[in-house]
């Protein structure tokens, strides 16, 4: 299964593309079943900050009820066919909730790039643990800003691919790049909807000032050869898409 000559367009030009009703029902209820099952044996207070940086439900994460969302779905031949080159396989992912809370008005969402340190998300500090792809799996419904939405800055992939040619891909390591963005966008989608982001792209989740959890899942997705090109991908957001070159490169000749 293949993205469109027009997704692939949108994709290129915004860093991000959203595709509608990807993962089937019965997967993402049965997701979503086993987080609540998990939410329902308790949760240890002391770790929520730890939980938001990584994982809810971590004796879950990586199980076949939450892989299965990439691995028995369309979004695995997408993604093969987006990067063009083997994958390692995905054996689990990140179970993002975000819980509602007072908000008087919310906060404007900041962005960040994943594979930063902070003492709380495991990454180790003085290293980028960047990827290739991330993948969002919207298991809620969203209907209007500030419910704990995925948010994205349209176009910042290329912004930021500019700021690391001119200061070096380990500038990242001293912090978000200071370049001026254009105005974040809080998507809105349906139960199985898939969010396919370019690494470079900044993201955060908005606060969720609403009545209802937010439920989501999040994959990191790698070439098996990442590794020999974890500085490459901070200077040329496409290095790892092959299939998205070819077809850019066959819309540019026609």
């Amino acid at each position: 299964m293949n993205l469109s000559y027009a997704e692939i367009e949108r994709f290129e030009r915004d860093g991000y593309v959203q595709l509608s009703g990807v993962i089937p029902k019965y997967l993402v209820e049965r997701a979503r079943k086993a987080i609540n099952a998990s939410l329902g044996a308790g949760l240890d207070a002391d770790n929520m900050t730890k939980f938001r940086a990584q994982s809810f439900c971590p004796e879950i994460s990586h199980t076949p009820v939450i892989s299965d969302l990439i691995n028995c779905s369309a979004a695995l031949p997408i993604l093969q066919a987006a990067i063009g080159a083997p994958l390692r396989p995905v054996s689990g992912g990140q179970v993002a909730l975000r819980f509602p809370a007072e908000y008087s008005p919310p906060p404007q969402p900041r962005p960040h790039l994943d594979g930063m340190h902070s003492p709380t998300n495991g990454v180790p500090a003085g290293r980028i643990q960047n990827f290739t792809a991330l993948v969002g799996v919207l298991l809620s419904p969203l209907h209007s800003d500030f419910q704990g939405n995925f948010t994205v800055w349209p176009g910042s992939h290329k912004l930021y691919q500019r700021y690391f040619i001119e200061n070096s891909p380990e500038a990242l390591l001293t912090g978000m790049p200071p370049v001026e963005l254009p105005q974040p966008l809080q998507v809105r989608g349906e139960p199985g909807d898939v969010f396919l982001v370019n690494y470079l792209t900044g993201h955060t989740a908005a606060v969720n000032a609403g009545p209802d959890i937010r439920y989501a899942c999040f994959f990191r997705i790698y070439r098996t050869d990442h590794d020999e090109y974890v500085r490459e991908v901070m200077l040329d957001p496409w290095h790892e898409w092959s299939g998205i070159r070819d077809v850019l490169s066959s819309i540019a000749q026609r």
